[in-house]
């Protein structure tokens, strides 16, 4: 496996954890009522659009030409980052501590 086969399948497995922890998510905000499943559906929202963001960033990783690698991963790598940090956020808005 290449470096960038590598890469490519860490990107999947990162998603792929990102849906798992959506789908638990989705289960929590269905028993939560009020205002308390309105932040939940909203927060939701938000993560399901960064993975559909990073689901079409790690596409077009697979499909980059060559050259556009190493430019590619500079950017993916900041903007995973971010949506990372979004996702660790989320989580900690459905399980508040106290």
């Amino acid at each position: 496996m290449t470096d960038r086969d590598e890469y490519i399948q860490n990107l999947k497995a990162t998603l792929d954890n990102w849906n798992k922890d959506i789908e638990q998510l989705e289960a929590r905000a269905r028993t939560a009522q009020g205002e308390v499943r309105e932040q939940f559906d909203k927060q939701l929202e938000t993560l399901r659009e960064m993975r559909d963001e990073a689901l079409k960033r790690q596409h077009e990783m697979q499909n980059a030409a060559v050259g556009a690698w190493d430019a590619m991963v500079q950017g993916t790598e900041n903007a995973w980052q971010a949506w990372s940090d979004a996702f660790d956020d989320a989580r900690s808005k459905f399980n508040p501590k106290g």
